[in-house]
């Protein structure tokens, strides 16, 4: 065993063994692997005896066991944090619970296969999209990382090399001003809470979880803050004040809806959505045309609340003046 580097983490990797045990660290600097390595290979030091008494390499424990120490160690910190947690699970019982020294590249591989063949299934669906086995990877290799980061795996990320499947872009569905007309009227039809989240969801942008959450603490003349957020950043949003009246308070949560009353509202309203997507399209529709009447795309993402402004530049494209100059400047402009 010694000291390398691993190009693609960009750190030290310090490998050695004490009385027939493999230990591993990582380092920024060559220089801190090979101090530990030189140290911890003195067998009788009381260096070396302690990080022998102290190693706790989870290598030998199940998947299912690695899920939830990342979760007890980070996981619990998230918002949706315990339905990763399930997810996880019901993934690793999938994949049939090997040890994590045991857990290849190969073995993801085949996963992957009977997921998108419908060999494999969580919930309803028979089979999934490629889209959602490419979170589930994104979700299984951020297990390793984390566990790496707290000195609980000292293996390589068994499926970081495994790429991920190339995807292409969705359609981003909005509804049309009359479309908007015709999905508040039926959403009356449904309930009067309905209405309310809709019109909200509309009016802010905010996502359906956000408003179907909401409690009057979260309100405040004519304002509306969410909290536990999908960034973990609050952000409070501005809306009329005559919406703000035509809300309800009381304890506790303050509507009482389900997505299934909103698709009863699409379907009275005879309107058709891409395949996948529902409540959704009220987030999309307000970036659409908060756009399209002139707004600022910086603006555009402090309101929904994106942590990346690659998610908002979605939008740009509605905007009036986007590459508007297509218009003045190609070659049948002047003929």
């Amino acid at each position: 065993m010694a000291v390398r580097k691993d190009e693609k983490r960009g750190k030290w990797l310090a490998d050695a063994y004490i009385d027939g045990k493999r230990i591993r660290r990582w380092f920024e600097t060559k220089a801190e692997a090979s101090r530990f390595f030189n140290t911890v290979k003195q067998r009788d030091s009381l260096f070396s005896q302690f990080v022998l008494q102290n190693s706790s390499s989870s290598e030998g424990e199940r998947l299912s066991k690695l899920c939830q120490l990342w979760f007890d160690l980070h996981g619990q910190t998230l918002v949706n944090g315990k339905k990763t947690l399930n997810k996880l699970l019901l993934m690793a019982n999938a994949l049939g619970d090997p040890q994590g020294a045991n857990f290849t590249a190969e073995h993801f591989a085949e996963y992957r296969k009977k997921r998108l063949q419908g060999e494999i299934i969580f919930r309803y669906a028979k089979t999934v999209t490629v889209e959602t086995v490419n979170l589930e990877h994104k979700l299984l290799s951020a297990v390793f990382n984390e566990l790496s980061r707290f000195g609980k795996w000292e293996r390589p990320n068994p499926i970081s090399d495994l790429n991920f499947f190339k995807t292409k872009e969705k359609e981003l569905a909005f509804l049309r001003n009359d479309e908007i007309d015709r999905l508040l009227a039926c959403a009356k039809l449904v309930s009067d809470d309905l209405l309310t989240v809709v019109s909200l969801c509309l009016a802010t942008g905010a996502r359906w979880s956000e408003i179907a959450e909401l409690k009057a603490s979260q309100l405040v003349p004519y304002k509306v803050t969410f909290i536990k957020t999908k960034s973990g950043k609050n952000r409070s949003v501005p809306i009329a004040e005559h919406l703000f009246k035509s809300i309800k308070l009381k304890q506790g949560k303050l509507f009482n809806v389900h997505s299934r009353d909103f698709e009863r509202a699409i379907n009275l309203a005879k309107i058709e959505l891409p395949e996948g997507q529902l409540t959704h399209v009220l987030r999309h529709t307000f970036a659409s045309h908060f756009m399209m009447n002139g707004g600022n795309i910086l603006v555009l993402k402090d309101i929904l609340g994106h942590s990346d402004i690659k998610m908002t530049m979605r939008y740009a494209h509605f905007a009036p003046s986007y590459l508007e100059s297509a218009v003045a400047l190609n070659p049948l402009a002047n003929r």
